[in-house]
């Protein structure tokens, strides 16, 4: 049977997400391209932060601890699950966040061809 890596390593963010922030995306599609885990997260906002953002400066807060904030995280808990599910070793992140449409989008490096290597068309 064929593995569905990309619906594996979406749950792997919402859980880890879950885990260290309290809060999964309610919405999360991942694609990989060359050494890329590309995932596209809507339903991240928690009501509070949902809040702060309607103030004037409240977006660039809510923004910066979300994209900031994310990254610290994958550095303080190296993602070795995800390391395990892709036999491929975690390089780098980055992450952006648009408030208003509540749509963000991380990019995981890993140090191989992530499209080769599992046999991803």
């Amino acid at each position: 049977m064929m593995r569905n890596y990309e619906a594996e390593f979406s749950n792997l963010v919402r859980s880890f997400r879950k885990r260290h922030m309290g809060k999964g995306p309610g919405y999360i599609k991942t694609t990989f391209c060359k050494n890329w885990a590309i995932c596209e997260m809507k339903g991240n906002l928690s009501p509070v932060e949902k809040f702060i953002a309607s103030a004037d400066d409240g977006k660039q807060v809510v923004r910066a601890a979300r994209t900031e904030m994310v990254k610290d995280m994958y550095r303080k808990n190296h993602p070795v699950e995800m390391e395990e599910l892709l036999g491929a070793k975690f390089i780098d992140l980055f992450v952006d966040i648009d408030i208003e449409k509540d749509l963000g989008m991380s990019i995981f490096i890993f140090d191989q061809n992530l499209e080769e290597k599992l046999n991803i068309k």
